[in-house]
């Protein structure tokens, strides 16, 4: 077997830094090896790519240490039944009555209750 090269060194620390970072926090072990996982075809050529990937994760995992962090999520983009098939609106907005962002509070539909709290 062949030995890795200094960034391969660097990105399979920051693999295992990750991992530790992230025990006991819901969801970030995970989404570590998700995102690794997804990125794993890369070609060892894309060097420009590999290195952004290292510095985002650099950022993360500081993120992951600092006391802020309790669990680590992921923005994912679904499409479900309510959501506009025309595409009116921002992509992933879901339609609906409530959406007037003038409007906010109308938006929980919260029950309309008068203000003298009766």
């Amino acid at each position: 077997m062949s030995r890795h090269s200094r960034l391969q060194r660097q990105v399979l620390s920051l693999y295992r830094e990750l991992l530790r970072a992230g025990r006991g926090k819901p969801g970030a072990e995970a989404r570590v090896r998700a995102e690794f996982r997804q990125h794993a075809c890369l070609p060892r050529s894309d060097v420009l790519r590999i290195e952004y990937l290292y510095r985002r994760g650099r950022r993360q995992l500081q993120m992951l240490r600092s006391g802020h962090a309790t669990a680590m999520g992921a923005f994912v983009r679904t499409r479900g039944p309510t959501e506009e098939s025309n595409g009116a609106g921002a992509p992933g907005t879901l339609s609906g009555e409530g959406d007037d962002p003038r409007k906010p509070l109308d938006s929980l539909r919260t029950p309309k209750t008068p203000l003298d709290g009766r």
